[in-house]
């Protein structure tokens, strides 16, 4: 007998705790998925947030932004996934390091 998840098409949700953004910066983090939705409430230029899951002292925690900083580079790098970073605030932006 098949199994749902071999013939399933759906997205899988994110789980794990949810996190701030504060409570990770200047943390090693081990991404291990992400999301990148049209927002319904859209305060920054792409209309987009992003849904970003990572690993963090051997916990699976989710964050949610705005930031069109991260949203870019997830769509430029989220192939990669899984991999190590750590989420710099520089200025009044977010960014992968």
């Amino acid at each position: 007998m098949k199994a749902f998840s071999e013939f399933s098409t759906e997205e899988q949700p994110l789980d794990g705790r949810k996190s701030r953004m504060d409570d990770i910066l200047n943390q090693k983090i081990i991404v291990t998925g992400f999301r990148i939705k049209t927002s319904n409430y859209s305060k920054n230029e792409t209309g987009k947030y992003l849904t970003l899951q990572f690993e963090m002292n051997n916990e699976t925690q989710i964050i949610f932004t705005g930031s069109d900083v991260l949203i870019g580079q997830m769509e430029r790098y989220g192939q990669e996934v899984p991999f190590a970073t750590t989420v710099k605030k520089i200025n009044r932006y977010y960014t992968l390091t």
